[in-house]
């Protein structure tokens, strides 16, 4: 059960003070009666809520699976520039956030919930959690390369030593731009760039492929979204 205010506020339709005022209008029906009182509780499942005749379902969770462009950035609200919430456009509540995050140009796999628990699931560096990037690199990536990605780099400054933990690096392709596939199970502030960089490289594309069991839906193109299916839900 849960206060019909606080309802209407979870969806989206307004603030708690702004819904206030629109039942106190007469605007909210519940089970097409005019609700009289913003603390009346409602039961999220069996009730019908509607605003000016317009139902109001309930979510208490929703679960997004984002194919992040480049160009956005990875944030609940921005004043420059778009954010991954702006392009969810159906969404219901209010309070979504981003899993994690990707550089502004980094394309890829990205989690959009309000699940608190499960992103930190998902994110706490005790769990290991596979996430896995495909990049092009401007550098030859080689053997030797593996396996000092397989060790761990200081990916820090003179000052400050940074170690990253042990990576799986995979070359797809060798040569002067190389492409590979990397797993890591962390995500420190721009890492695979950094990672590149402690080898005298430089990583020119980067696309998150995979986290834990979620992978991105190569249907999706840059920019679209679809709600997390039952069985993905489940795995994670």
């Amino acid at each position: 059960m849960i206060r019909l205010d606080k309802y209407l506020a979870d969806m989206g339709i307004g603030t708690r003070s702004a819904v206030k005022q629109m039942i106190r209008k007469g605007q909210v029906q519940v089970n097409q009666e005019t609700a009289a009182r913003p603390e009346l509780k409602i039961d999220e499942q069996n009730d019908k809520v509607q605003v000016n005749g317009q139902t109001i379902g309930y979510a208490a969770f929703e679960y997004y699976m984002l194919h992040k462009p480049a160009g956005v950035v990875s944030a609940t609200e921005d004043k420059r520039d778009k954010t991954v919430i702006d392009l969810i456009e159906s969404r219901k509540r209010k309070d979504l956030f981003p899993v994690g995050r990707l550089d502004k140009d980094t394309e890829g796999l990205l989690l959009i919930t309000n699940d608190g628990a499960l992103a930190h699931q998902l994110l706490a560096p005790k769990k290991h959690v596979d996430k896995v990037y495909y990049a092009k690199v401007h550098g030859w990536v080689t053997e030797d390369t593996v396996s000092q990605f397989a060790k761990g780099l200081n990916i820090g400054t003179d000052d400050a030593e940074e170690w990253t933990r042990p990576a799986k690096l995979v070359i797809v392709q060798a040569g002067d731009d190389s492409e590979i596939r990397l797993t890591i199970q962390e995500g420190k502030f721009h890492q695979v760039k950094r990672m590149f960089q402690a080898v005298g490289m430089e990583v020119t594309y980067l696309k998150r492929e995979s986290m834990g069991s979620l992978v991105l839906d190569e249907t999706l193109k840059p920019g679209e979204y679809r709600e997390l299916t039952t069985k993905e839900l489940e795995n994670l």
